[in-house]
């Protein structure tokens, strides 16, 4: 049965469209309903079950446990925070106040996260870049520039 797709007007191709759709849905139930009939009927006639032929595996999915809190808050010791996902309004709050670092938040019995002081390497590269950095030279040469510039204005 061909059916001419280009002289249906846009209703009458919406219709097809449902019409196939729901003919499609029936025949992959039926077709499912036999497909289970022939596994019952050979399962029945090997004396076996489903859950024999196909047991659970267990553990194989994942994890989905809780994690132990690495932090906590000193002012409200029933909150605290696992170090995963964002950051408790709590312990933002916190890490605002001064001298409040996230390692001083730690739970006693945590290990602090290995972390390298980043600050004091920045503030020192600025001050070895400063002196032997590749805009050294160009500054200097500005400097001296700016230095005769003056000298010959006033002399």
């Amino acid at each position: 049965m061909a059916i001419n797709l280009k002289s249906l007007s846009a209703d009458q191709l919406a219709t097809l469209i449902s019409n196939a759709r729901s003919q499609l849905e029936q025949s992959r139930s039926q077709q499912i309903g036999e497909v289970r009939g022939k596994i019952e009927a050979l399962l029945k006639s090997s004396g076996l079950t489903l859950a024999e032929v196909f047991p659970r595996q267990v553990g194989k999915g994942k994890a989905k446990g809780t994690v132990a809190a690495k932090y906590r808050n000193p002012e409200d010791p029933s909150q605290t925070w696992s170090g995963r996902g964002k950051r408790p309004l709590w312990l933002v709050a916190q890490l605002k106040k001064r001298g409040v670092t996230l390692d001083s938040l730690l739970i006693d019995g945590t290990a602090a996260p290995a972390r390298k002081n980043v600050a004091a390497k920045r503030v020192a590269k600025k001050a070895a870049g400063k002196k032997t950095g590749k805009r050294a030279p160009a500054r200097a040469a500005k400097k001296a520039t700016k230095k005769t510039v003056r000298r010959a204005r006033k002399g």
